[in-house]
């Protein structure tokens, strides 16, 4: 067993949270970018959600392998360091080259590019995030300390959302750039690099033992291939899990709900609010994003932190999503022409949402890692972390399709000066009744979930019986 016991020294924690900012900023950065390729470059909503789409199926499918793959590797840095370093560099470069899109080049041209080098990046954050989330898994044993670790990691992560916004400001200030797609070539460069570098935190300073004396089958291609079945295998019985599946489900309604309309807070605060006058929109698009992450940094994550503690997991994130809702109806009525600080007010409320999910969840998945290893006397931190993460990224990628369906049956129109009220509020309705849905919906099937610190604590103290119980038989 890798799970080291215990507390876990705060420059350990605050390593594994440098990643998070890598694995965040990303993210964060191409949701900001990705208007330009409607805004600046032409493309029509079917090939935004094409390119949403297809890159984060490749990304899911390849998740579970790279789970498989960096549970059994034997290997004198353990099982998962390499990995995180491989993974940073082919994300770094491939971003870089991603976006260096001319508009000359013509719509076809950027796309078929743009889709290309999507797969080769989105196979980087493949090889990257599976070893690196399975990390945070195995850090400790204790049932706090692992929302401690992974608040902390969050903490520092939601740096990426305060930060990305502002990238609008560059992209469309002509004192910095003449126009978007070219601030957007350059600003991806410095992203790649910064985040890279990031990357690379957890793979040089978490430590890790060696595994080259572990029973693990070896890592041939001809073994991987022959694997696969029991990957399959690994996969559905894990999925058998029935609070893990709880948790993916969850987390996929909560996550994905937001993320198919995230990119419509730029379209509604500009076109709604400033009548598509994006140069009197000014900061505003911006502020909604920052202030968000502010209120998720300084406000959400502390708080949620405390819930957990005093109230249970389970309790903190019905709790945290429950305010988010209110979040979201604030934001129907507080997105007011004319007025947009208005909308400040129902910052705090909605950040509860996408602030509070994975400083949970992922440490809810440690529990039930646990309850895995009783039941199947193996450690699958990877599996697991591949399978939670594939419903995520699946999902993204279902939310991709479905925001550039959206943007198409509601009628927006990227090239007209103004949008029709109907295209409004579709946007609007969508903004607000999605999430809500979704959420609604996490809430009812997290009713059931009952991992609760005392039975975590059962099996925790039966792993370490059994154990103990292994060593004794072995001396």
């Amino acid at each position: 067993m890798s799970t080291e016991t215990g507390k876990v020294p705060m420059g350990q924690k605050i390593a594994f949270g440098i990643g998070m900012l890598a694995n965040q900023m990303f993210p964060a950065a191409m949701g900001i970018f990705m208007v330009v390729l409607v805004q600046d470059l032409g493309f029509p909503g079917w090939m935004w959600g094409v390119i949403f789409f297809l890159p984060r199926v490749f990304d899911s499918l390849t998740d579970p392998i790279m789970g498989f793959i960096s549970d059994n590797t034997k290997s004198k840095w353990g099982r998962r360091r390499q990995y995180v370093m491989i993974g940073a560099i082919i994300m770094g470069v491939s971003f870089s080259i991603l976006w260096q899109l001319q508009r000359e080049n013509g719509v076809d041209y950027n796309f078929t590019y743009f889709l290309i080098w999507s797969l080769v990046f989105y196979l980087g954050l493949t090889i990257f995030s599976v070893p690196y989330v399975a990390m945070g898994y195995e850090m400790s044993n204790d049932f706090h300390e692992r929302t401690n670790i992974m608040a902390v990691a969050q903490w520092i992560g939601q740096w990426a959302w305060v930060i990305a916004p502002w990238f609008w400001v560059i992209m469309y200030d002509q004192g910095w750039f003449e126009s978007a797609d070219v601030a957007t070539r350059t600003l991806a460069v410095w992203v790649a690099i910064f985040c890279m570098i990031f990357a690379m935190v957890p793979a040089i300073f978490i430590k890790s033992k060696s595994t080259l004396e572990e029973d693990y089958p070896p890592m041939t291609l001809k073994n991987i291939g022959s694997s696969f079945g029991g990957l399959v295998d690994g996969f559905v019985e894990a999925y058998k899990n029935k609070p893990f599946r709880k948790l993916c489900i969850a987390t996929f309604l909560v996550y994905n709900s937001f993320y198919t309309v995230s990119a419509f807070t730029f379209f509604i605060i500009v076109y709604y609010l400033f009548s598509g006058d994006a140069d009197a929109a000014g900061i505003w698009p911006t502020l909604f994003g920052s202030l968000g992450a502010l209120a998720t940094t300084f406000l959400v994550i502390p708080i949620v932190t405390r819930m957990s503690k005093a109230l249970g997991k389970k309790k903190a994130f019905m709790l945290s999503q429950s305010i988010s809702i209110l979040g979201y109806l604030l934001l129907w009525f507080l997105f007011v022409p004319g007025k947009p600080y208005l909308f400040i007010i129902a910052l705090p409320f909605f950040a509860f949402g996408i602030g509070s999910l994975f400083t949970l969840m992922m440490s809810m998945t440690s529990d039930v890692i646990d309850l895995d290893e009783l039941n199947s006397g193996q450690r699958r931190e990877g599996v697991f972390g591949a399978i939670y993460w594939w419903m995520v990224k699946f999902g993204f990628a279902i939310a991709g399709l479905l925001s550039g369906i959206i943007l198409s049956v509601i009628g927006f129109n990227a090239d007209a000066a103004t949008q029709t009220e109907g295209a409004i509020t579709g946007l609007r309705l969508s903004f607000s009744g999605l999430p809500i849905l979704g959420t609604l919906i996490a809430l009812f099937i997290m009713r059931g979930y009952d991992m609760t610190e005392e039975r975590a604590l059962e099996i925790r103290s039966e792993l370490d019986k059994r154990n103990e119980e292994a060593v004794s038989e072995t001396q």
